[in-house]
């Protein structure tokens, strides 16, 4: 457990380095958050990579920064309330929908469920699957935001409910990197039609369904 409060506050830190850098130079914080993850992915003891991947593990591969990918998005009243979101495994989890995004432009015209973990402590969470799903991205979808991980790109500067939305970042569920891994995939409500072509590919070692 304390394996896993150390990866998960470096995942944080990385996080946090990324919002500071990213008014001045996104693509460069973005850059610097990719080469921290692949140093925690090859080398941490809670990595989801399997361990006999490792040594040969090289990094992640990514799509090339694309600014069209990030956005401010107003989060908006959302439709309905309790959700129970599948697993890769069996089973599913208890979620509650407290905002619906719109992000337009290269998202194209959908929605988004901005989702709140309904057990203790809770965290936002924002699974997104799209048209590479099943081809160059795993088959349930990628993660955008996962505060309980410390996944979080911050808040839009300003006043109001608005949310930075980053596609560059989106990465994926360990279970993408071993299937011994059971994790939430993205509802049916988060399912975009177009082709997301930013963030990371899937791994060549993962299981890719």
């Amino acid at each position: 457990m304390l394996e896993l409060l150390d990866y998960r506050r470096r995942v944080a830190a990385l996080y946090a380095e990324a919002r500071e850098g990213a008014g001045e130079d996104p693509e460069g914080a973005w850059l610097r958050w990719r080469s921290g993850r692949d140093e925690l992915l090859a080398t941490h003891p809670q990595s989801p990579v399997p361990p006999r991947a490792r040594a040969s593990f090289d990094g992640m591969a990514f799509h090339p920064y694309d600014h069209r990918w990030r956005t401010e998005v107003e989060v908006e009243p959302p439709e309905g309330s309790a959700a129970t979101v599948a697993h890769s495994g069996s089973g599913g989890s208890d979620w509650v929908a407290v905002g619906r995004l719109r992000p337009g432009g290269a998202w194209g015209d959908g929605q988004l469920t901005l989702l709140w973990l309904a057990s203790y402590g809770g965290g936002i969470f924002l699974p997104f699957g799209d048209a590479t799903n099943g081809g160059s991205t795993y088959g349930g979808g990628r993660y955008l935001l996962d505060t309980v991980k410390g996944a979080d790109l911050g808040p839009a500067a300003g006043p109001g409910r608005r949310l930075v939305l980053d596609a560059n970042y989106a990465y994926h569920p360990s279970c993408a990197h071993d299937p011994r891994w059971s994790c939430p995939l993205a509802p049916p409500g988060n399912r975009l039609a177009v082709a997301v072509e930013a963030g990371e590919l899937l791994p060549a070692h993962g299981s890719g369904t």
